[in-house]
């Protein structure tokens, strides 16, 4: 699966450098072929409470140290293997440093958000935002959600306020068939139809 996301990468047209992050020996195998570079992850960043931006933040510092230093990083998950290099070219086009230092790929919503409710245990519910759980839809205004595929930073102002979702925030809508975030099985079948039907 991660093959997908690195020729994506690679047809943008966009990086110098396409890096993998993993301490597994067979995806860095797997991404060499693929044309990737790999950089070995340390155990401490190898664990499920590490989080990607400690992994980059990490890699921005090492390569610093030994004088690289990058004026726009992105961060691609292989999991989202339906986004292509124009959904890439989309994301990072959004880079403005001063307007725009973060950039990410969303989509809408499959039912409204608003009306979240929060499991409390057993059978009980409680509204997750009370004052809109009423609300219409036209009323609360357009929302969206971080699809978990794409995401690109101005590197200095990643480094100060280390997070993907900084100030200068921008989003570039995805389509809904391109956003299939690959956790479950089900996940994997719903990547499979569109995979199927994109083509």
């Amino acid at each position: 699966m991660i093959s997908y996301t690195i020729n994506a990468a690679h047809s943008s047209g966009l990086f110098d450098r396409v890096v993998v992050s993993t301490e597994d020996e067979e995806i860095a195998q797997i991404s060499k072929e693929y044309g990737a570079e790999i950089d070995v992850r340390s155990l401490e960043l190898a664990t499920d409470s590490a989080t990607i931006k400690d992994v980059c933040i990490d890699f921005l510092k090492r390569e610093s140290f030994n004088g690289k230093n990058y004026d726009v990083l992105c961060v691609l998950y292989a999991t989202a293997p339906l986004r292509n290099s124009k959904d890439i070219q989309q994301v990072v086009s959004l880079l403005d440093p001063g307007k725009c230092d973060f950039s990410l790929a969303v989509t809408q919503y499959d039912l409204p958000p608003h009306q979240a409710l929060k499991k409390w245990g057993g059978d009980a519910l409680a509204p997750f935002m009370p004052e809109l759980i009423s609300a219409r839809a036209d009323t609360v205004g357009e929302l969206c959600v971080d699809n978990g595929s794409t995401y690109a930073v101005s590197v200095p102002a990643f480094i100060k306020q280390q997070s993907f979702y900084g100030q200068n925030l921008c989003g570039y809508d995805m389509p809904r068939n391109r956003s299939v975030d690959v956790d479950t099985q089900d996940d994997f079948d719903l990547v499979t139809y569109y995979a199927e039907r994109i083509k």
